[in-house]
Formats: C-alpha cells, structure tokens, sequence
C-alpha cells in the first residue's frame, strides 16, 4: 500500500529545511555527471567529488549537473550553498515522495516530477521523483537512481544540432520535462497492449486469476495518474508564468507539453474506463457460465422428475399390484421411462433450451 498512500512526511517537532533523506535508498553510491556547454562546444564528463561541480556557476557556458542518488546529504548541502538554494527546496528534493509541482524563488525555479518506468509483462508501474533547479545558466537535477529518460536529450546536446545547445538553460529545461512526458505515451502503449490481451482473454476463457490482474492494474492507474494529474498546474504554471528565467521563445513549447500532459491524462482516464469495464465483463462472463451450468443441471433434474416419479410408483411394496405380475412390466416399465425421457429431451431442443 506504501506505493500508492506513503506521504513520507517528517517527523513531528522537527524543524522546517532540515536535510535528512526519506525514501529508499535505490543505489549504493552517488554518481555526479556535468554537462557543460555552448553552441560550439560540449563538454560531457562524470566527476568523482562535488567541489569539481562549483566553478561553472559563474561561467557564461549553460552548465547541467545531474545527480544520481539522493541518500548523501552532505553533496546536497553543498551545491545547495553554492547555488544558493532555499532549505526548505534541499528538504523536498530528499522527500521522495514530493507531489509535481514547481516553485518560483526569483533567481532559480524548482520543478518536481515523476519519471516512470514499465516494461511489457511486468505489472507494477516504477516511480522516481526528479527535481529539477532551473538557474539562469544552469540546471541541477536529481535522480533517486542511475539510469533515465534522458538519454535523447544527451544525444541532442552532443549532435548540436537544432535549438538545444543555442538556447539557454530555460530549453533544456524544457526538453527534459518533454522526455519525462513523452515517456508517459510509452508507458501507456504498454499497459494498451496488456489490457487488449486480457480482453481477449476474458472473452475466450474468464479465469480467477484474471480479476486480480485487473484489480492490479487500476492500482497502477491510480499511481500514474497521481503522476500526471498535478502535471497540468507544473507546465501551466511555466508557460503562463512571468518568471524571466523563462524565454518568450520557449513558451511555445512549453504548451506543446501541456497539450501531451492532457493527452496522457485523457488516456489514462480511458484505461480507467477499460479497466472496470473488464471488471464487469469478467463478472458477466462468469455469472453467464454459472447460469449455463445450472440451465444444464435444471434441464437434467426436470427430465428426472417423471421418471423418478414413476420409479417411485412401482417401488412401493403394497401386495396387490397387477402390473407387477405381468410377463413384460419390467420391459413396459423401461420403455415408458425411455419415452418420457425422449419426449421431454425433444421438447427442451424444440424451445432451445439445450
């Protein structure tokens, strides 16, 4: 339940902006990339120690710092200080469990979103909080773990091609959340093929086990859903905004996202529907294979009724019965039996019963 539920709220008393990790621990080690770049040049490398980190502050190059690994506390307090981030935004970036939002501090912008991951097969949805600072020459991310959607974004800025590397940091801010999104249409392909399998499924052959995949997947509707509602107010927020770390230029994209983030919210609305379609479907078909087996047996009881009758009759031990002395009562009997039960049996296939 702690997937969908968990707050990770700090303990009472304690004082606001204090920096201690609340969410599990997913990778052993910390691992600090720098990207830092002009429109002539991009220079990409992984740096052992975050003092490597505090000269490109002050440098007119865009510079990209990605953080995986949000357990040590001492490299957040440290590029927090020299960027000079608020306590209460250091706290956040530690709470893992942060809903989507972005905050406005004048000189930086703080982002929260969720990175999602799913793969065919598989029935749970992974959810990693991304943070994101948004500085005038800068960005700082952090990730929970190693590995992202942002490898596109990496490619981009190698090629130097396009807008991303001639733009400020305000585009790559926006090509980020872009891939957090476009991220979102892959995870709901494969919860799309999924869900048109088990109809199929469903409609063949209704197994127990199929409601509790059902169940399990409106969980997982629930989680990303909880991911992408909030997404709305982020993005419109940014693109509506009177922040100057935002161009007029990018604003344009920055609707583009919207229009993908309502998209993505309109489709898991529908898998919702699906889902508890299915849900009733699973239960007609179930009651409609309960209701044949017992037309079945109703029929065979029905048939049986005469026939029991009738055996009941002549099974009864009275003295003077004349037809249990004639020479051909047990044939007499057999045939009469076989008889109704013929007739009836006809009757049923006439009306279609059987």
């Amino acid at each position: 339940m702690t997937r969908f539920f968990s707050f990770g709220r700090k303990p009472v008393g304690q004082a606001p902006g204090t920096i201690e990790f609340r969410g599990r621990k997913m990778q052993e080690h910390v691992r600090i990339s720098v990207v830092d770049y002009t429109e002539d040049r991009c220079d990409e490398r992984t740096v052992a120690d975050v003092a490597e980190c505090l000269n490109y502050r002050d440098t007119p190059s865009i510079t990209w710092i990605n953080v995986d690994g949000l357990h040590d506390t001492d490299i957040l307090s440290t590029l927090s200080q020299h960027y000079g981030l608020h306590p209460l935004v250091q706290e956040d970036i530690v709470n893992t469990q942060q809903r989507p939002k972005v905050e406005d501090f004048g000189d930086y912008l703080y982002i929260v979103c969720r990175m999602l991951r799913h793969e065919s097969g598989k029935s749970q949805v992974e959810s990693e909080q991304v943070s994101l600072v948004l500085g005038p020459n800068f960005i700082l991310s952090f990730q929970e773990m190693e590995g992202d959607v942002f490898e596109p974004v990496r490619a981009r800025l190698r090629a130097g091609k396009g807008r991303i590397r001639k733009w400020g940091a305000d585009y790559l801010a926006y090509t980020l959340l872009d891939a957090v999104v476009d991220n979102y249409f892959h995870v709901l392909e494969n919860f799309s093929e999924e869900i048109e399998i088990l109809e199929e499924m469903l409609l063949d052959d209704p197994a127990p086990g199929q409601l509790s995949t059902i169940h399990a997947m409106k969980r997982e509707m629930v989680l990303l859903r909880r991911a992408v509602s909030p997404l709305r107010e982020l993005v419109g927020r940014l693109e509506r905004g009177e922040s100057s770390l935002i161009d007029e230029r990018t604003r344009p994209f920055l609707r583009d996202v919207y229009d993908h983030v309502i998209q993505v919210s309109d489709g898991i609305d529908s898998f919702r529907d699906l889902l508890s379609g299915l849900q009733d479907l699973y239960l007609s078909s179930v009651s409609n294979k309960m209701n044949e087996v017992m037309k079945v047996l109703t029929i065979i009881g029905t048939i049986f009724i005469p026939l029991t009758f009738v055996a009941g009759i002549y099974g009864m031990n009275f003295e003077h019965m004349p037809e249990l002395g004639w020479k051909w009562s047990y044939a007499i009997f057999w045939g009469v039996i076989l008889g109704l039960g013929g007739l009836m049996f006809s009757f049923f296939r006439r009306r279609r019963w059987l």
